[in-house]
């Protein structure tokens, strides 16, 4: 059975984009699922002099070693002022330290979600021009705009071209 690895890039309890992705694991069917949570990923802010006082914190290698378990890693970006959440970003810093990387050439289905129209696309499209550079095959990405008009946490996509696009690239995905 095909292993997933699904995340969102924010430490929020009430997270809409650990809804979205957890909604994605769902729905593919042929496959086993884990969603991490990045609070379990908690670390000390990066830094070169930290990094060479105390290491790679064992964390990092702990989310690296969850990656390459995969077949197939699916992320939901949260957009904090245009870019990846503190949080993501600092997990990202870390584990690149441990191994550049980072993906291990895993597909990945990339996406992102906000309340507003734009539906985080300055993230989206910041991790689909940096996550390649981290070994990372990108092979599709898609934006969920105005979450709480397009989401109903019992069902999921309620915008029927929405739905109809996302279902396609579940389709699409041959892992």
């Amino acid at each position: 059975m095909k292993k997933i690895i699904a995340f969102a890039g924010s430490s929020s309890k009430n997270s809409i984009n650990k809804q979205l992705v957890t909604y994605m694991t769902s729905l593919f069917k042929e496959s086993e699922s884990e969603v991490l949570d990045l609070n379990d990923y908690e670390m000390p802010i990066y830094s070169a002099d930290r990094e060479l006082e105390s290491g790679v914190p064992k964390l990092a290698i702990d989310f690296f070693q969850k990656l390459g378990s995969a077949d197939l890693i699916l992320i939901s970006l949260a957009e904090h002022n245009g870019a990846y959440s503190a949080a993501f970003k600092n997990i990202f810093d870390w584990t690149s330290r441990h191994n550049n990387k980072l993906f291990q050439q895993k597909l990945v289905l990339l996406m992102a979600t906000s309340p507003g129209p734009r539906g985080g696309l300055g993230v989206l499209e910041m991790a689909k021009d940096r996550f390649p550079r981290h070994d990372a095959n990108v092979v599709a990405t898609f934006s969920l705009p105005s979450f709480r008009d397009n989401f109903d946490p019992a069902i999921g996509i309620t915008n029927e071209a929405l739905k109809i696009e996302m279902q396609s690239f579940v389709k699409a995905i041959v892992f």
